[in-house]
């Protein structure tokens, strides 16, 4: 039962996130999640009016105490009522830190407004996930910042939780949700958040760094059984994963680029400012729409692979345990 305790909660909740998706009707942790960070963001502008990093450093802090201790506590209180109820408990929680269902449903309405010509209504749904400004996109760099988008959120939102639930169960998967959320939310370098969410920014890429790169290599194993172009994708890995002002967004999106046999990345404009960035992979072929479902279908099979691999793992620590 200790080995079911193990590796059920993850299986169970990858299934519900693959069948169900982001319940948008119900409540949902990440959203409150959210709202924490930003209520806290305003108090501690307040208590510490002036001081910039100390007042950011403050809010990670707490964000990260509050939703780490109330996840254990919870996952607690279950396990003391009955195994089966906290098996259960954990599957919800585990299905509510996985995002793939979530990634492809919003990427696709991104590629189904593209392929009716509905360029305007692709430009609104990919403004709903991406941080760039989207209002002078073509079809050509909306097509790219959603594939940008899947292949980064590959591991922030798939596999990296998933190391972390395989490491420390769902509270583990917490910790790690509450610091990628506070990044996204508090992580840019304007002039708003360049001192406040310094150490949210940082501790982010902490958090990430092995996890990038263990995805970008099983995201290679991927493309060669999906019949992609593996080689190609471990080339331009190996060139440009380091193309990103992120030290791990760009481990994913290079092995996408060059699995798929594209351009990504480049110059951009974020609240109005133009940034520079270069380019990832090589243009072996113009971009199409048909990619975001490409990108898909690579996610996917790197999601499954690493569940794969991370339940391996644990059945075979709880085994020799």
């Amino acid at each position: 039962m200790i080995l079911m305790r193990a590796i059920l909660p993850l299986l169970i909740g990858f299934v519900l996130d693959g069948i169900l998706g982001d319940p948008y009707s119900l409540p949902h942790p990440v959203r409150l999640m959210g709202r924490t960070v930003a209520a806290l963001e305003k108090l501690a502008r307040r208590l510490l009016p002036g001081r910039e990093r100390a007042a950011g450093t403050l809010t990670a802090l707490t964000v990260l105490l509050i939703w780490t201790a109330a996840s254990a506590a919870l996952l607690a209180f279950f396990y003391r009522l009955d195994i089966r109820a906290g098996i259960a408990a954990e599957s919800v929680m585990c299905y509510y830190l996985l995002a793939a269902r979530c990634l492809e449903n919003e990427s696709m309405k991104v590629c189904r407004a593209l392929e009716s010509g509905d360029t305007e209504a692709a430009r609104r749904a990919v403004s709903i996930i991406v941080g760039r400004d989207t209002e002078r996109l073509d079809a050509a760099g909306i097509t790219r910042a959603a594939v940008e988008t899947v292949a980064e959120n590959t591991s922030d939102g798939v596999t990296a939780p998933m190391m972390f639930i395989a490491i420390g169960g769902a509270a583990a998967g917490f910790f790690y949700k509450a610091a990628n959320t506070m990044d996204s939310m508090l992580g840019y370098k304007n002039e708003k958040y360049i001192d406040f969410g310094r150490f949210a920014a940082k501790l982010d890429d902490v958090l990430n760094f092995i996890p990038s790169r263990l995805t970008a290599l099983i995201m290679v194993a991927a493309a060669f059984i999906l019949g992609l172009d593996g080689g190609n994708a471990f080339h331009i890995w190996r060139r440009d994963r380091l193309k990103h002002p992120s030290p791990n967004s760009a481990q994913t999106e290079s092995v996408m680029a060059g699995a798929l046999g594209i351009e990504l990345a480049g110059d951009a404009s974020y609240f109005g400012t133009p940034h520079k960035k270069p380019v990832i992979g090589d243009p072996r072929r113009p971009i199409e729409a048909a990619d975001i479902r490409r990108a898909n279908r690579l996610m996917y099979a790197t999601s499954l692979m690493t569940l794969i691999l991370t339940v391996a793992v644990k059945a075979l620590a709880g085994v020799m345990l």
